[in-house]
């Protein structure tokens, strides 16, 4: 069967990046998110530049079954995943006791629910084959409590701590589990969930690129935490010095105010 790195919320923003950035080390990609045109035109351009073979999955993985379904489809067309990036996810902003409940439960649901179910489908085969891995999309949310996007935050604290677990579980078994932790990325992320309407793009932030670069090199180098600045990793140690209220604080000023302190 033909190797590939599977690639979530392939469409748009970082992960549109990464597919580009394993494409450009030769790997042969597949591509999921809702939008199919958005996935043809990703293809199409793999494909021309870089010279790998490219297919479409389009799917909402937030559907019952989903990742099953997915799996079901790779395998029909002869493809193994080699490595999963398990990108897709989205945040909510405002606080907690005035969003709609449909809106923070669905968010759960892909941030969360469908996050992990694709783990379950594709990292028992890359064990049993003794290779393979899994490249997580973080946040610096993963280390702070977030108020004002509380179970955002929370799901990508989630990520964080299932990313090491993980790690810890399969490595011996030759397999690679990753998570990158960008700050503020100008993307599309920013237009879904009223994330617009704050601030947490303002102040200290990355571009796609830079942050799928660095991702894509840092799970290649078989690191487990990734962040795309010293910066940003400065912000991430500072959790393990400050008091639980001062990194709730910081948390929450950073989405409202913008990470604007650059200590590099």
């Amino acid at each position: 069967m033909e190797e590939s790195v599977l690639v979530t919320g392939a469409s748009s923003g970082i992960g549109r990046e990464i597919a580009k950035e394993v494409a450009a080390d030769g790997y042969p990609v597949a591509l999921n998110a809702r939008r199919k045109d958005r996935l043809e035109e990703l293809a199409d351009q793999v494909e021309d530049e870089f010279d790998v073979e490219a297919r479409i999955y389009p799917g909402d993985l937030t559907e019952e079954d989903a990742a099953s379904t997915l799996k079901d489809e790779l395998d029909s067309d002869g493809v193994t995943v080699h490595t999963l990036v398990n990108n897709a996810g989205y945040a909510v902003y405002g606080n907690f006791h005035e969003n709609s409940r449909e809106e923070e439960l669905d968010m759960l649901d892909l941030n969360v629910h469908a996050f992990t179910d694709m783990a379950k489908q594709f990292v028992p085969e890359m064990v049993e084959r003794g290779e393979g891995g899994v490249l997580n999309a973080g946040s610096i949310a993963s280390h702070y409590p977030t108020p004002t996007m509380a179970a955002y935050g929370a799901s990508k604290a989630y990520v964080l701590s299932f990313t090491r677990a993980l790690a810890y579980e399969v490595e011996p078994h030759g397999v690679t589990v990753t998570a990158y932790c960008p700050g503020p990325v100008e993307t599309e992320f920013m237009e879904r969930g009223g994330v617009e309407d704050s601030n947490v793009g303002g102040g200290m932030t990355h571009t796609p690129e830079e942050v799928a670069e660095k991702a894509w090199r840092g799970y290649r180098k078989g690191k487990r935490i990734v962040h795309p600045s010293r910066s940003i990793s400065f912000f991430a140690f500072l959790t393990r010095l400050l008091p639980e209220k001062t990194s709730t604080y910081l948390g929450g000023n950073g989405i409202e105010e913008g990470l604007s302190w650059k200590p590099f």
